[in-house]
C-alpha cells in the first residue's frame, strides 16, 4: 500500500491536470489572465522516505482540526449556523457585470450569518483561513492578498506572506495592523470576540459557506468571487471544478469490495480524533469508493479514538493529514495509538496521508485529491492486502 506524503512545505511538483489548471484555462478563456498560483502538488509515494517535521509550529489551538468540514467546527461541537445561511453570498449591486480583469465594485453580499456586507475595495485582502486564501489566488487576485493565517500553506505565494496568527485564535489588533479592505472567513475563524472587534472597527468581514459536501468547494468559490466583485470568474472556476469532481468519483463497487476507511485527526498526544460526517473526509471516502467507518460508529462531528470501537469497526485503511502523521512519528508511531495496530489497516500498514490543507480544506484542488484517493483505494482488497515489508 502506498503512503501518500506530498513534499514538505513550500515545495510543489506540477500536475498536468488539476483543478487549478482548469482554473487557469477558464480564466484565460474569459479574458481574466493567469491566476498567478502554481499548480497543485501530486501526492507521491513516500514509504521509503524519511518524515520531516512541519516547518511552522502553530499555537496550541491547532490541536483542533484545521481544515474545512463544516470542517471549521470544534471537535464534538455543533456545526449549525447562527443565522439563516444562504448557499452563496447574494450580490445585490453591480458585480454581475464583471466580465473583465477588474473587479466591479462596490458590491453588497449577504453572508452565512445573514449579515449584509458592502465591499468597496479589494486592494488589501486578508483571508482568515488557508482554503479561502487558495480560492482567492485561484481567482487571480493573489497579488491583492496582504497577509494569511498559519493554515495557508498553498499556493507557495500565500504561504510566503506575513502571518496574522492561527485562524481559531485571531487577534483583532494583529489583523487590523495590515489595514485590510476586506476580510474573508468561514465558520473556522475565531474567537467570536475578535471577529466582533473587527466588525466594530469597520472592516468588511464576510463569513463564507463551508459545506462538507461534493458541491462545497464550488459554493465557496462562487461566494468568494461574489464578495470580491468577480462573479463570472468564480462561476467559470466553480463549474470546471464541479465537473472535475464528478469525473474523478469512483464508479459503482459492490459493498464487499469497498475498503473500510477511518479518517483521523492527530496532533501528537494532545489530539487523537476520529473524524465524522461534518468533515470533508466523509464524502471524499464515499466518492472515492470506500466506506467511512465513522458512520457505523455514530460519529457526526469527531470523537476521541477508542480502541474498542476501532477494533470492532476493523478499518482496512487509515486516512490522516500529513502533519498529523509526522507529529506521531510516522506510520510506526500511528499504529501504536489505541487499537489501530491490531486492525487490518494497522497490521498491513495501509495508511494514506495527504497535505492538511488539501485533505481538510475543500478548495480548488479537491478534484485532484479525490482522483488520488480513488486510485489508492482501488488497489485495496478489504482485509486481504499484504503488509508492507520494511
Amino acid at each position: 500500500m502506498m503512503i501518500v506524503n506530498p513534499p514538505r512545505k513550500n515545495t510543489f511538483r506540477t500536475l498536468a491536470v488539476s483543478a487549478l489548471s482548469l482554473a487557469a484555462l477558464v480564466l484565460f478563456s474569459a479574458g481574466c489572465g493567469d491566476s498567478g498560483a502554481s499548480v497543485g502538488s501530486e501526492p507521491v509515494a513516500a514509504a521509503d522516505t524519511a518524515t520531516t517535521a512541519p516547518t511552522t509550529t502553530a499555537p496550541t489551538t491547532t490541536d483542533a482540526p484545521q481544515g474545512s468540514a463544516s470542517q471549521g467546527s470544534e471537535p464534538q461541537a455543533s456545526t449549525s449556523q447562527a443565522a439563516t445561511p444562504g448557499s452563496t453570498p447574494v450580490a445585490t449591486d453591480r458585480s454581475e457585470a464583471s466580465t473583465g480583469d477588474d473587479p466591479v465594485l462596490p458590491v453588497t453580499v449577504t453572508d452565512e450569518t445573514g449579515a449584509e456586507v458592502t465591499v468597496n475595495s479589494v486592494k488589501r485582502i486578508i483571508p482568515l483561513d488557508g482554503d479561502v486564501a487558495e480560492v482567492v489566488f485561484a481567482l487571480g487576485l493573489g497579488d491583492n492578498v496582504v497577509a494569511t493565517d498559519l493554515s495557508a500553506t498553498y499556493p507557495p505565494e500565500a504561504d510566503a506572506l506575513p502571518e496574522i496568527g492561527y485562524q481559531r485564535a485571531l487577534s483583532a489588533e494583529t489583523v487590523a495592523a495590515f489595514a485590510p479592505t476586506v476580510l474573508l472567513a468561514t465558520d473556522t475563524a475565531g474567537p467570536p470576540g475578535a471577529l466582533d472587534d473587527l466588525r466594530r472597527l469597520g472592516y468588511p468581514l464576510i463569513i463564507l459557506p463551508n459545506d462538507a459536501a461534493p458541491t462545497g468547494a464550488g459554493q465557496k468559490i462562487r461566494a468568494v468571487a461574489a464578495a470580491l466583485g468577480v462573479p463570472q470568474r468564480g462561476a467559470l472556476l466553480a463549474d470546471a471544478l464541479d465537473a472535475a469532481i464528478d469525473e474523478a468519483a469512483a464508479g459503482p463497487r459492490e459493498p464487499e469490495d469497498r475498503p473500510r476507511v477511518v479518517a483521523l485527526y492527530v496532533r501528537g498526544t494532545s489530539a487523537q480524533l476520529v473524524l465524522g460526517e461534518s468533515f470533508n473526509t466523509r464524502w471524499l471516502i464515499d466518492a472515492a469508493g470506500g466506506v467511512d467507518i465513522s458512520e457505523s460508529m455514530g460519529i457526526d462531528d469527531s470523537a476521541p479514538i477508542s480502541a474498542e470501537a476501532i477494533l470492532a469497526a476493523a478499518p482496512d485503511v487509515i486516512l490522516v493529514p500529513r502533519a498529523g502523521l509526522e507529529s506521531v512519528g510516522g506510520v510506526e508511531g500511528l499504529v501504536e495509538i489505541g487499537g489501530l495496530g491490531q486492525t487490518p489497516a494497522g497490521l498491513n500498514r495501509q495508511v494514506l496521508a495527504y497535505d492538511d490543507q488539501l485533505l481538510l480544506g475543500n478548495g480548488p484542488r479537491t478534484a485532484q485529491l479525490l482522483a488520488a484517493l480513488r486510485d489508492d483505494l482501488a488497489s485495496v482488497t478489504p482485509a486481504t492486502a499484504d503488509p508492507i515489508k520494511p
